[in-house]
């Protein structure tokens, strides 16, 4: 009598676990809809009318972002927790947090890469066309080939050039990202994210 009450138990606790998943992807599919849509606005307006200096120095700040939470995301995934645990058990700020960010690597990563990286490429690709219609706009002759050329590689080529930076630096230096990415998190949130949480 005690077996099939043991099968339940685990079809439950596996059907829980789906259940969780589901929410989560729904729940980040959402927020992506929701944060790139904001950005998308917020940039618009800040480029809308601003010099095409100004329009350069706001995507390359875009696309640093995205470098930055590129590299925050494989650091996290490729950390071990164990490096972790030495430090909080020496109370080096921002452990506890660190231990929270690789005990939820998963999440933490998807929306570091996917999330706000996937969304400073859409950004930074909209900025751009705005770069290249004001610069088209400043030409004479109106040579919208080579413009559009010239800005778009440029954006593109900084972009795949930087997050292959980023990942040489994960690597190497990945326990030192997540424990300045831990101290970040305590600044920000407090205590409430300890290596309990899940």
């Amino acid at each position: 009598m005690e077996q099939p009450l043991k099968k339940n138990y685990r079809k439950k606790s596996y059907t829980g676990k789906k259940g969780k998943r589901a929410g989560w992807i729904i729940g980040v599919t959402l927020a992506s809809f929701i944060l790139s849509g904001g950005l998308l606005l917020a940039s618009s307006s800040a480029l809308d009318g601003a010099s095409v200096y100004a329009a350069i120095s706001i995507v390359f700040i875009i696309v640093l972002i995205g470098i930055v939470f590129d590299t925050v995301g494989i650091s996290v995934a490729s950390a071990r927790v164990s490096v972790f645990h030495s430090m909080a058990a020496k109370r080096i700020y921002g452990a506890k947090q660190a231990i929270w960010l690789v005990n939820n690597a998963d999440k933490v990563s998807s929306i570091c890469n996917d999330v706000v990286g996937d969304i400073c490429g859409v950004i930074s690709g909209s900025a751009s066309t705005l770069i290249i219609i004001s610069i088209v706009g400043n030409l004479e002759t109106n040579p919208a080939s080579w413009p559009s050329l010239i800005v778009s590689g440029t954006v593109a080529a900084l972009t795949v050039g930087g997050k292959a930076i980023g990942k040489v630096i994960a690597i190497k230096q990945g326990t030192k990202i997540v424990q300045k990415a831990g101290a970040v998190t305590r600044f920000i949130l407090g205590k409430r994210k300890s290596a309990n949480d899940n």
